[in-house]
C-alpha cells in the first residue's frame, strides 16, 4: 500500500506542478482517487500527517514575532472576523433549514451554529505553504495572515477544551515557567552545531518539549509546538533551524493532504452539502477584506491577506470528527466538510499563485486610503540622497552595504522586508528601512527615485528577486541592476530578464574568501609558469 501511496502522490503532484498549481492540489486529488478505489487512511498516514502539522507550527513559531500577535489589527481583526463569519454562516444554514433543504432539516440549530463556527476558520497548512512558495513569510500581508491564523489556533484550543469537557490539568500552570528556561534552550542550541544534531534538536523541541509536554498537561499539542518555536525565534540560529527542518516538514505534509482525500466519502448528499459550503467562501473573503481595510491597510495588503486566507480549514475536519464522535452530526455532514475543505484548496491555489497579477488588474477600481491615514506599515518611503538601493539586508546584502559604504561613503539605502531586521541595522548605524520590493505599490510609495543609479537585488528567494526586477522595469527604472542567484538556471533567467549583472552567491563567496585571505595575510608565493603542476601522472607521461 505504501508504494501505491508514494507513487500516486508523486504522479498527481507532478501533474499539478506542470499545470502551474501547487503540488498539494495533486496530493488532495490523489487521496480522493485512492479512496474511490477502496484505499483507506491508516494509523501510519495519520501519524505522519500529525507530525507534519506539528513541525509546521514549530517552524511558524521560529519566524513569529510576539509583537505581531499583540497588535490590534491581529487580535481584534481575528476576533471580529471569527464572530461575524460564524454569525453569517449560521444564519445562512438556519435559513436553508427553514426553507426546507432536506439534508439540513434533521440538524438542530446548535449543530448548524457549530458548522458555521467550523467553517469560519482558515487553513494554517495551506496558507503557510502558499506564503512560503512565494517567499513572502516576512511580507506585511504574510505576517498579518500568520498572526490571524495563530489567533484562530488559540480559539480552536478554547473550543476543543470546552466541547470535550476536558480542562488542562492543574499543573499546566507550570507551562508559564517555560520563558524562564529560554536561556538554557539558547545555550543548547548554540552547542548542537549545524548538522544532523540541529535537525534532531528541532524535532526534539517540536515533538517532545512542545507537543509532548503540552499533551502531558492536557493542552493541545500543536499549540505547544508553536509556543516552543516562538520561544526560540529570537535566537540567531532560528532561521537556520527552520531551513534544516524544511524538507522533513514538507514530506510529512504530503501525508496530511493525502489523508484529507482518503477520509472523504463523496456521496451525493455529501457532495451537494460540500458545494453549498463552498458558496459561502466569497462571503468569508469579503469579511476578511472589510476588516483589514478598516485597519487602514493598503488595498494590496488587504487583498493578498484575504486571498491567503480564502479557504476552509483542516480545523473544520477536527470539529466534524469530534461532533460525529459525540453523535451531533451524521457521516454525510462530516464528509461534506472534508469535501468543502478540499474544494476550497483547489479554488484558492490558482488564486494565490496569481495574486499579484489579480491585484494589478483590479487595483485601479478601488479608492486607496489617504497617504497620511495609512497604517504605519504602509507609509510613504523617502530615500533621501541615496544613490544605491540594496533589497534584502541578510548576510549578503549587509556585506555589500558595508563594502559600498567604505568605497563611496553614505550613499546607500538598505531595504528589508522584516521590520525587526531594519530596526537592528539602524541600531548598528546603517541606513535601512522596511519595505517589500515585490510590492507593485512599493515604488509608487517612494517619493523620488531620480537620484538612484544602482539597485542590488540580494533577497534570499529567486522568485522575490525576479519579481522585484519586473517591478523595476514596469516603473521605467533606467539605472543599473545587479542580482544574486543560487543556481545556473536562475542566473540565466535573470540575465535574460534584463539585469546588468548576475552573480552566483557560492562562486562569489569562494572568490571573495580568496581575495580576503590575500589582502589580510599577504602571502609571498613564487609565480609559476603556465605549465601544469607536476603530479606522478604527469611525470610518468613526460618520461
Amino acid at each position: 500500500m505504501e508504494l501505491v501511496l508514494i507513487s500516486s502522490a508523486f504522479v498527481a503532484g507532478f501533474i499539478a506542478l506542470r499545470c502551474q498549481l501547487p503540488p498539494l492540489v495533486g496530493f488532495l486529488f490523489a487521496g480522493f482517487i485512492l479512496h474511490y478505489y477502496g484505499f483507506q487512511t491508516n494509523e501510519t498516514i495519520t501519524t505522519l500527517s500529525e507530525l507534519g502539522v506539528t513541525l509546521l507550527l514549530f517552524t511558524i513559531g521560529l519566524k513569529l514575532d510576539i509583537k505581531v500577535l499583540l497588535s490590534k489589527e491581529i487580535w481584534a481583526g481575528a476576533t471580529v472576523h471569527n464572530l461575524l463569519t460564524t454569525a453569517i454562516f449560521s444564519a445562512f444554514l438556519v435559513l436553508l433549514k427553514f426553507i426546507g433543504v432536506s439534508f439540513l432539516a434533521s440538524l438542530a440549530t446548535p449543530q448548524l451554529i457549530l458548522m458555521g463556527f467550523a467553517l469560519s476558520f482558515s487553513s494554517t497548512v495551506f496558507a503557510v505553504k502558499s506564503i512560503q512558495e512565494k517567499g513572502d513569510m516576512n511580507a506585511t500581508y504574510g505576517m498579518i495572515a500568520i498572526g490571524i491564523l495563530v489567533m484562530q489556533d488559540i480559539f480552536a484550543v478554547i473550543f476543543l477544551t470546552a466541547s470535550t469537557g476536558k480542562i488542562p490539568h492543574w499543573y499546566a500552570i507550570a507551562l508559564f515557567a517555560l520563558p524562564l528556561l529560554r536561556p538554557i534552550f539558547f545555550r543548547i542550541l548554540d552547542k548542537v552545531g549545524h548538522g544532523e544534531m540541529l535537525v534532531l534538536f528541532g524535532i526534539f523541541f517540536a515533538l517532545v518539549m512542545g507537543a509532548g509536554l503540552f499533551h502531558l498537561v492536557g493542552v493541545k499539542p500543536d499549540l505547544g509546538a508553536l509556543i516552543l518555536g516562538m520561544l526560540l525565534a529570537s535566537h540567531k540560529k532560528a532561521s537556520e533551524l527552520s531551513k534544516s527542518l524544511f524538507n522533513l516538514k514538507e514530506l510529512f505534509l504530503v501525508c496530511f493532504f493525502l489523508n484529507i482525500g482518503l477520509q472523504a466519502q463523496p456521496t451525493l448528499v455529501a457532495i451537494s452539502l460540500g458545494v453549498l459550503f463552498v458558496l459561502l467562501l466569497p462571503i468569508k473573503g469579503l469579511v476578511y477584506f472589510a476588516v483589514l481595510h478598516k485597519f487602514k491597510f493598503r488595498m494590496r495588503t488587504s487583498l493578498l491577506t484575504t486571498l491567503t486566507l480564502f479557504n476552509f480549514s483542516e480545523f473544520g475536519l477536527i470539529v466534524g470528527a469530534l461532533a460525529y464522535k459525540l453523535g451531533w452530526i451524521g457521516g454525510d455532514v462530516m464528509a461534506s466538510i472534508a469535501i468543502a475543505v478540499s474544494i476550497s484548496f483547489v479554488l484558492a491555489a490558482p488564486l494565490n499563485s496569481k495574486a499579484h497579477k489579480l491585484y494589478r488588474g483590479i487595483s485601479r477600481r478601488f479608492k486607496e486610503h489617504a497617504a497620511d491615514s495609512l497604517n504605519k506599515k504602509d507609509q510613504l518611503i523617502y530615500p533621501g540622497e541615496a544613490q544605491i538601493l540594496i533589497f534584502g539586508m541578510g548576510r549578503i546584502g549587509t556585506g555589500a552595504y558595508d563594502d559600498l559604504k567604505l568605497r563611496f561613503g553614505s550613499i546607500t539605502l538598505g531595504v528589508d522586508i522584516k521590520e525587526s531586521t531594519a530596526a537592528q541595522h539602524k541600531d548598528e548605524g546603517r541606513n535601512v528601512i522596511s519595505g517589500d520590493a515585490t510590492d507593485p505599490d512599493f515604488w509608487a510609495r517612494i517619493v523620488d527615485t531620480s537620484k538612484v543609479k544602482l539597485v542590488l537585488l540580494a533577497m534570499p528567494h529567486h522568485k522575490g528577486n525576479q519579481t522585484a526586477l519586473e517591478q523595476l522595469q514596469k516603473i521605467g527604472f533606467n539605472g543599473q541592476i545587479a542580482a544574486i542567484a543560487e543556481y545556473p538556471d536562475q542566473l540565466s533567467s535573470l540575465v535574460e530578464s534584463g539585469v546588468d549583472a548576475a552573480f552566483n552567491i557560492y562562486h562569489e563567496a569562494g572568490s571573495g574568501f580568496a581575495r580576503h585571505v590575500c589582502e589580510q595575510l599577504k602571502p609571498d608565493f613564487k609565480q609559476l609558469s603556465q605549465k601544469p603542476i607536476y603530479s606522478p601522472k604527469n611525470r610518468n607521461r613526460e618520461q
